[in-house]
């Protein structure tokens, strides 16, 4: 990703003309330039023409949903994006976090609450959050540079979110200390308040990528009745079994 917040390329896919129009305006007004598409082939069709740094995408559309659409611009290539969902369809946001979104937004919601997450996305996209850029770290045959945003496991490259990716890093950072996941909801999405279950889903997707087992996970561990640990072994000591998944 090139450009920073603001003043990124966001592509809107919302099938109401309305919303879209809204949306645009409070983005248009944070200096990005934004595109729409009405429905998921054009979307896909939109992407392939000029690559977004970033994809506000509403789940219930007109024959391709918003998840096919959020697969399909993850075969693609890398991009974060923001989900915006119904209130109350629970199972609907997990499954989005499930196929890559990086965040999620309900309906009804507040446009200046979307360009603040939009920000918020962008922000940690090019920059990171933690750790400072320049300071490699390795841990338990996981390699992640936060300049190049590169995680390496077992010399193969691993392909992570945004969000997968800075928590992770944060993880990482403060290898056998416990975290809750409020405090993580703090410091990865920078969010005060919010739906634990994101943190959960991101767990579970981060070990299904780095994990030997993900179903005995052993680099990020259940605390129980605080939250997770990133367990870093001593050199030349295979981790030690602990914890299990949510």
């Amino acid at each position: 990703m090139q450009q920073t917040s603001p003043g990124a390329r966001v592509l809107v896919v919302d099938d109401d003309p309305t919303v879209a129009e809204v949306v645009t305006g409070y983005l248009e007004r944070d200096g990005h330039v934004v595109d729409w598409a009405a429905d998921g082939p054009s979307a896909l069709a939109r992407a392939d023409a000029r690559w977004p740094d970033l994809v506000v995408l509403d789940l219930m559309l007109p024959g391709m949903d918003g998840l096919a659409v959020c697969r399909g611009l993850r075969e693609r290539g890398p991009v974060p994006v923001i989900m915006l969902t119904a209130r109350g369809e629970e199972d609907d946001r997990i499954l989005g976090l499930e196929v890559g979104a990086d965040d999620y937004v309900t309906k009804p919601f507040s446009p200046r609450e979307l360009a603040l997450r939009v920000r918020s996305v962008l922000r940690r996209g090019t920059a990171g959050s933690v750790p400072p850029p320049g300071r490699p770290l390795t841990h338990a045959g996981i390699g992640l540079d936060p300049a190049a945003r590169r995680v390496v496991r077992n010399g193969t490259e691993v392909s992570l979110t945004v969000r997968e990716f800075d928590l992770l890093a944060f993880l990482m950072r403060h290898p056998g200390q416990a975290f809750g996941r409020e405090d993580l909801m703090r410091a990865v999405w920078g969010w005060e308040f919010g739906d634990l279950s994101t943190v959960t889903v991101h767990v579970r997707r981060l070990r299904g990528k780095i994990e030997a087992d993900p179903a005995a996970p052993r680099l990020i561990t259940t605390v129980w009745g605080v939250g997770y640990r990133f367990d870093a072994p001593p050199p030349h000591q295979a981790p030690a079994e602990s914890g299990t998944r949510p």
